[in-house]
């Protein structure tokens, strides 16, 4: 894929899935602005086609201020849509506050995003959005009603934005991912009872006999945003190494 010298916003393109989507677009030829609440890491820092800028996506004029920077960069060809925030509460129990946080940063984050870099992919033409949604758009686990409510929208709103958006040159398609290994999934095992069991089991239920790598989110991206595919758009692609095609037997 040549996405030589194309400009690409990923939100929390410096850690976990971002980071792997990072590394792929630049693999690609592409110039990458991350923008995330923390600071990059001396290897970004020291990359010559990264940019930065530090932004809190629950802040109204986050997209805005991100629009600005990508505008003195030339302006966006591709926006990844990545950074989002996971909180387990059953609903007997949460709050209006927080359902609220998790929507503005999950869905109206990635929406006004679009909006406020629309006018630079309109003048390159052939531009592209994706939005990182999650198997949890399509599946559930306990305690995520937030979470699912928030993924599945994600996943709604890129086939909207697909509809509205194609006669302006530009594609929008979803990613979700599954279980993608990162310091915080990995904190999350290892604070099971028996982490190696919680492994194993893992493992068992992808039949490709793996988890996921942030580099397997990242080679999707990069091709979705190539012109290879040029004809794709308003479709969710699910990368879980075949762990939602799995049907549970209990035994």
């Amino acid at each position: 894929m040549n996405l030589q010298d194309k400009l690409a916003i990923v939100t929390g393109g410096g850690r976990g899935i971002g980071r792997g989507i990072t590394e792929r677009l630049l693999a690609a030829g592409a110039r990458v602005l991350i923008a995330q609440r923390q600071p990059l890491d001396k290897v970004l820092q020291s990359h010559a086609k990264v940019f930065y800028i530090q932004s809190d996506l629950s802040e109204i004029e986050a997209p805005y201020q991100i629009a600005s920077v990508a505008a003195k960069l030339g302006g966006t060809d591709i926006l990844v849509n990545n950074a989002g925030f996971m909180f387990e509460q059953h609903i007997e129990d949460m709050d209006e506050e927080n359902w609220d946080r998790m929507m503005i940063v999950n869905m109206r984050a990635p929406v006004f995003l679009a909006k406020a870099v629309l006018s630079q992919m309109r003048a390159k033409g052939n531009a592209s959005i994706i939005n990182i949604g999650s198997i949890e758009g399509i599946g559930a686990n306990p305690y995520h009603v937030a979470y699912c409510g928030s993924k599945a929208g994600v996943h709604g709103f890129t086939r909207a934005l697909a509809i509205d958006l194609g006669k302006d040159g530009i594609r929008c398609n979803s990613i979700a991912p599954g279980w993608i290994n990162s310091d915080l999934s990995n904190d999350y095992i290892n604070a099971q009872d028996d982490p190696q069991q919680a492994k194993q089991d893992l493992r068992a239920m992808h039949p490709v006999g793996r988890t996921g790598e942030p580099s397997d989110i990242g080679s999707m991206v990069a091709f979705l945003v190539s012109e290879e595919a040029g004809f794709i758009t308003g479709q969710n692609f699910v990368i879980d190494g075949g762990r939602t095609a799995k049907l549970p037997l209990p035994f």
